[in-house]
């Protein structure tokens, strides 16, 4: 018999993507097709998820196509998390685009729903706090924006999901209205210690219960994806959110294991196992995986700019032409430099969450030059990831749980040696990078693997979790110090 294939869909902010992956969690082919980016309005962020639904389509055929559709056991979907999309059960057409988890056109329903006071429940119900970021204010804002649209919810005719919900209706033919675990945990209207979604949340945002997909565990029978949508029958298995899927990618499976993915912005998440542990830094609260009906929790915060940063120097500045450059700059640049980059260009995210906040660089002298600028750059991601880390050690601390000191890191950014050595030196911590850097659609992949029986347990898969280099901080503790009162200085001056 040949080898057998896990079909992971991974459907990003900018891409769709298809990966087949081996028992072994090696990457055995690859599609990935971009789709537009619609802006109808200043902070109005949409996709039109037929177009999403179009090129996942494709790029699932032409993998499957490549190793032979009869080779392949399951599917495994992660996907861009918060997006909503609401549709017509009968025709399964979209009502209107989808609004993308970037977008902020609720902002104003937000602030009105805290000045009366609703954040606190909010917060305790779902780990999340009140941000146009989630998908109830979305959900609400296109019920009441769309001719008939509530109306029509009420009646049974219409169907909400994040963009897993969406593929799966899609891959099954209508056959399956469900989602997991983790994605429904981010949209604030999960009851995350219920486990169900929560009546008082509903009535709060104005979402009518009869729009909702059914929610599963992460490994879990999503559906059956039809020969004629695919070309063969394929059951869909496993399921979670683009940074749930790369905690479980990276094998962070016991309490206090943390991973950090560096794309164009920054996840971190630390396992708090079966206990979610409120935090004292603002950070959020969150189902890490759901299995066998057991939950595992998760604190999370999210940095606003990490690629991004970079793809400015190359395209805002021109300094550079390509991102690999920034290695070779900042380990040439002047290690005493005081240059310090506050990156607060689109605000800060946690521990601050500081929206109105803006980019900063401090400490130029007549000898600053470019190597300087990029090394703070990478630095300001280092220093971030470091705010982070002592944010979740003291939540964790303050809920009895102890925090290993090392980080799992993935994504692009990774490939850079000297960011790794810099995250190590400024988060005081062993860095892992490991050997297969598709963490995210691996996350997907595995639970399917577990759901398939082709591991009995976590432990089991995380035996083929393998490590590709290790860094270990070398920074001088006083250097470290003045490192952390100059990016601390330059931070006041931003938030102020």
């Amino acid at each position: 018999m040949s080898e057998q294939y896990i079909l992971s869909i991974d459907q990003g902010t900018t891409s769709s993507r298809a990966l087949a992956f081996d028992k072994a969690g090696q990457v055995k082919a690859v599609a990935q097709s971009e789709f537009r980016q619609i802006f109808p309005d200043d902070g109005w962020v949409e996709h039109d998820a037929l177009e999403i639904w179009n090129t996942t389509l494709a790029c699932c055929k032409q993998v499957l196509a490549e190793l032979g559709p009869e080779n392949f056991a399951a599917i495994g979907i992660t996907n861009q998390r918060e997006t909503a999309v609401i549709w017509e059960r009968a025709t399964g057409q979209p009502i209107a685009n989808a609004i993308v988890w970037q977008d902020r056109r609720t902002a104003d329903i937000c602030d009105g729903l805290k000045q009366a006071g609703h954040e606190a429940m909010i917060t305790e119900k779902t780990g999340l706090l009140l941000d146009p970021y989630f998908s109830a204010s979305k959900v609400g804002w296109l019920l009441d924006h769309i001719d008939g649209a509530r109306a029509r919810a009420e009646a049974g005719e219409l169907a909400f999901g994040t963009i897993d919900s969406w593929l799966v209706w899609q891959l099954t033919e209508g056959a399956a209205h469900v989602t997991d675990a983790s994605n429904a945990a981010r949209t604030s209207l999960f009851n995350i210690h219920d486990n169900e979604w929560d009546a008082d949340l509903l009535t709060l945002f104005g979402v009518s219960a009869a729009l909702m997909p059914e929610v599963k565990d992460n490994a879990a029978d999503f559906g059956m994806a039809t020969k004629a949508v695919l070309g063969v029958d394929l059951p869909i298995l496993g399921m979670a959110g683009d940074q749930q899927a790369a905690t479980i990618g990276q094998a962070c499976f016991k309490p206090g294991m943390i991973k950090s993915t560096y794309g164009t912005g920054c996840f971190v998440l630390a396992n708090t196992g079966n206990k979610p542990a409120v935090s004292g830094n603002r950070l959020l609260t969150t189902i890490g995986y759901r299995l066998a009906g057991e939950t595992s929790y998760a604190l999370e915060g999210s940095i606003f700019m990490a690629g991004a940063i970079v793809q400015w120097l190359r395209d805002g500045l021109q300094l550079i032409d390509h991102a690999s450059e920034t290695q070779a700059l900042a380990a040439a640049a002047n290690p005493d430099s005081a240059v310090t980059m506050v990156p607060a260009f689109t605000g800060l995210g946690a521990p601050h969450w500081a929206p109105d906040a803006r980019a900063a660089i401090f400490n130029m002298t007549r000898d600053s030059g470019k190597a300087d600028i990029a090394r703070a750059a990478l630095e300001s991601v280092s220093l971030q990831t470091a705010d982070l880390m002592r944010a979740i050690a003291d939540d964790m601390a303050a809920a009895g749980m102890d925090v290993p000191p090392r980080l799992r890191v993935d994504g692009g950014m990774v490939a850079n040696d000297w960011l790794c050595q810099n995250l190590a030196d400024l988060c005081a911590c062993p860095i892992d990078r490991p050997a297969v850097t598709e963490t995210t659609a691996l996350g997907a992949a595995m639970l399917a693997m577990l759901q398939l029986g082709w591991f009995d347990s976590l432990d089991a898969l995380g035996e083929s979790w393998a490590l590709e280099a290790q860094f270990e901080p070398v920074m001088a503790r006083d250097k470290r110090a003045e490192k952390q009162a100059l990016w601390q200085a330059a931070l006041a001056q931003v938030l102020a």
